[in-house]
């Protein structure tokens, strides 16, 4: 049975907004119950933002997550806030290239991921988000690649068609980093 709860955090411009939404839209598609809960700090760009995810085969009947099974963090403060939020056995993902520290935490399992230098490497540290779905995918399988540009492709319209193959890319090198670095 699918049930996942996710909690995506970082600064307001990072794009944690838009990776909890795809993850609920892929999980809409799929048939599944799904509920994104958004949470913005007092600024938006370069203030804190987090949003839940929760995905399900049952109804879901709240949008707090107490116990998360998943939990991605793109800064510091958002480590510090979040990390204990992940139940026991459950997922960490964190923005290696933002946050130098490890996790304290022995009884889940933690994937640093260096997001930022990977979407460098693309040219536009825009797509880090995606790069750390990416990673994301990889590890849980809960989505296939396709779905997810399908829908950013619906998300963007025509305005921002042009930026569909580079999110691609970014998806597919979050992927290849997890596969190379946690298989």
């Amino acid at each position: 049975m699918i049930s996942e709860k996710i909690i995506c955090a970082g600064f307001g411009g990072q794009g944690v907004m838009l990776l909890g939404q795809l993850l609920a839209y892929a999980a809409n598609d799929r048939g599944f119950n799904t509920l994104w809960y958004p949470s913005y700090g007092p600024e938006t760009r370069g203030g804190t933002a987090n949003c839940s995810v929760t995905i399900s085969e049952v109804p879901v009947n709240s949008p707090v997550i107490s116990k998360a099974d998943a939990v991605i963090v793109m800064n510091k403060p958002s480590l510090e806030k979040f990390e204990s939020k992940v139940k026991p056995l459950g997922k960490l993902f964190i923005n290696s290239s933002l946050i130098d520290q490890k996790s304290n935490r022995t009884d889940i399992e933690t994937f640093y991921i260096p997001v930022n230098e990977i979407a460098g490497k693309l040219g536009n540290f825009k797509v880090a988000n995606m790069v750390m779905l990416g990673a994301y995918l990889a590890k849980t399988q809960l989505f296939e690649d396709a779905l997810i540009i399908k829908l950013l492709t619906k998300i963007f319209g025509d305005s921002k068609a042009h930026l569909i193959a580079l999110n691609n890319e970014a998806l597919a090198a979050g992927r290849d980093y997890f596969n190379k670095n946690y298989q």
